[in-house]
Order: structure tokens, then sequence, then C-alpha cells
């Protein structure tokens, strides 16, 4: 098999062959309804494999598809993993290896980054006590360029702002105006919801299950969108003096190991980010979430292609040709057809969730 043909096209293909092939190793899987359908009328779920111990001391953690149309290189990880690398793999005692295919069915179903309720899920896990309110100081100013309430134009007017701003205030301070999570617009870009949505509530039943009583817990999630094509980094929720992002960087290697911090690197400061959440859920557990970021197109491209699809969702018909035209034009830049890139992400996706099982 080819590293570009462990990709599926669409998310009803990619469930059947997730669980066909988990089943085929005799792992144990689970099926959780979010409560939608897909645009073929199935009902969308989060599908759950695990294999090894019941209770663990030690798991792995492996995710895809949190911002939906991203799921299609998790999912092909994934599947290529279950194909074609874990047959006859067997775990130590006391260790568990877990996939969560598919965070946010509905993104992935419909080409959406969001789920239905137009929710950035990985803005909606805020805290006990966090309020689903409030926004970045100059959201509210960008929020007439990034959410007009108009179909997506034909001129490049979006660009064209997009770069005065830059020039004005710095892309670092802008990525942080405009991707850092926001709770006032509910039909704008990065919205992280009113309260928590389905795959919260899914992965609070849930997780302390998969993984409760477990002392060390390494997760790896899946994304697209930041940093050169093709290229990779390991996203945690660790200050670069702490002595985790030594240990992880040991585990991974030090140059794809970055801290959530906006002044270095690719990553910007976010609220309700899913690390965060899970240490919280599970305070007695070492766990690590480390958000696999793939590079794909410059940043303008994929912003350009968040509010394009965005303002068509909301603003057009669904089967208008600039309706159509947004959603393959963000699968395309979530999930580049690239022979080239795919046959380079995957191999590199593989690599990632072997260091994490050679770490425990």
């Amino acid at each position: 098999m080819s590293d570009a043909s462990a990709f599926s096209p669409d998310y009803t293909a990619a469930q059947g062959r997730f669980r066909s092939a988990a089943l085929a190793l005799g792992w144990h899987l689970e099926r959780h309804p979010i409560g939608a359908k897909g645009p073929d009328g199935t009902e969308l779920t989060i599908d759950v494999a695990r294999f090894g111990d019941d209770k663990p001391k030690r798991a792995v953690v492996v995710s895809s598809g949190l911002h939906g149309v991203e799921a299609y290189l998790g999912s092909a990880i994934q599947c290529a993993m279950l194909e074609d690398v874990l047959g006859g793999w067997t775990p130590e005692d006391g260790t568990s290896l877990i996939f969560l295919h598919a965070l946010n069915p509905y993104g992935f179903a419909w080409t959406r980054r969001v789920n239905e309720n137009n929710v950035d899920l990985n803005r909606n896990f805020l805290l006990a006590g966090e309020a689903f309110s409030g926004s970045p100081p100059k959201y509210e100013d960008l929020n007439p360029l990034l959410n007009p309430p108009t179909p997506p134009g034909t001129m490049p007017v979006f660009m064209v702002k997009a770069l005065y701003n830059i020039l004005r205030h710095g892309m670092p301070a802008l990525k942080n105006a405009v991707a850092g999570g926001q709770y006032d617009f509910p039909d704008g870009l990065f919205f992280g919801g009113d309260g928590p949505q389905q795959t919260q509530t899914i992965l609070s039943e849930n997780l302390p299950t998969w993984v409760g009583g477990a002392e060390r817990v390494i997760h790896v999630d899946f994304h697209t969108g930041l940093g050169a094509s093709g290229t990779y980094k390991l996203l945690i929720d660790h200050p670069w003096d702490s002595p985790m992002v030594a240990e992880l960087a040991g585990a991974f290697g030090a140059d794809v190991v970055e801290p959530w911090e906006p002044s270095r690197g690719v990553s910007y400061a976010i609220r309700g980010g899913l690390g965060t959440w899970c240490k919280a859920l599970l305070p007695d557990t070492n766990y690590d979430v480390a958000v696999a970021e793939f590079g794909t197109h410059h940043v303008l491209k994929v912003i350009e292609a968040l509010h394009r699809e965005n303002c068509a969702h909301h603003w057009a018909q669904p089967d208008e040709k600039t309706t159509l035209n947004a959603k393959e034009n963000l699968r395309e830049i979530f999930a580049p057809r690239s022979a080239v890139w795919r046959n380079t992400v995957v191999p590199k996706g593989i690599r990632i969730v072997q260091q994490a099982i050679d770490a425990l």
C-alpha cells in the first residue's frame, strides 16, 4: 500500500475502513453517536478502538478529526497503522493503545472545520469555572473582515485587507487575535461555543474508563494547516524551560517539539484546548497531549479558505457553486491531494505514534 492510498475519500469510507481494520486485528470497538447525521443520512459517530490492558498503567491515545475536515490525515495514519503496522504487535503488560477516530464526525462528513453548532471544538474544552464568553481584544475589530454577513465574493478583497492588517499589527498579534478562540460571535470563525459540546461530553464520560488509573498517558492529536508544507511540529502544553519539554524532546526530537507560546514558532495561544482539559479531567495521571500539526499551505491561504467556507455555509445555498467550490477548497487546504504531500506526511505520522509507544 502506498502512503497516499491510506487516505479515504470521505467520512463514511474512513469510518468503515477504520472499523474493519480494527476488527481484523481483534481490537475492542466502541461507537459513540453525536446525535447528527451525515449527507447520506447515516448516523455520525466517534469510533474508538482499544487494544491492550483494560486498566492500563501506561497508555498511548491517538486521536483524529477534532477539527473535522482535518481528519483526512489523522484517519489515514490510524488506518495505515491498523492495516500495515500493528499486525502481530503485542503491547507490554499494563499498556494500552487507544485510537479515537473522528472526534468531530460532523465536520469530517460535511467538510467543515467546526461541528454542527459552528463550534471550533479545540476552543470548547474550557475548565470548570471558566465562562463561555469573551474574545481576544482585536477580534471584534476584525469581525467584519472575517465574518461578513454575505456569500464569499469573487474578488481577492479578503487577501488585500488581511495583508494590510498584517503590516499594521504583525503576524503573531494577528494570529492570536483571530485564532485564539472567541465566544461572542456564534456565526464567526474560531467560535468556542456557549457550553460543552457532545464531543466533550463523550470524552468526559469515557476517557476516565479508557485510561483511568494510568500513571502515564501520551496523547497524540493529529491536525493539519499550520507550518511549512509537509513538515510538522508537536505542540505541547508546557513552558519552554519545563523538564517535560526536555523529556518529550528526547522522545520525539528537539527539532519538532514546541510549547504553545505565541511569541515563538508556528503556534498561538488558545482558550479551551483539549490538552489542558484532559490534564484537569485526570489530575492523578501524568497526561500529555502532543498536538501534531502538519503544514499544508501558507497561513493566509488557510484563513482565507476558512473565511470563504464560513461565509458560504451561513449565507449561500448548500448546492450553489459558490458553496461547493468553497468546501472543495477547504478540503484541499487541510488535506492536499498531492501524492507527494500524502506520501510524505503519512510515514511521519506513523513514526510519531511509534515514538509515543516507545516512550512508554
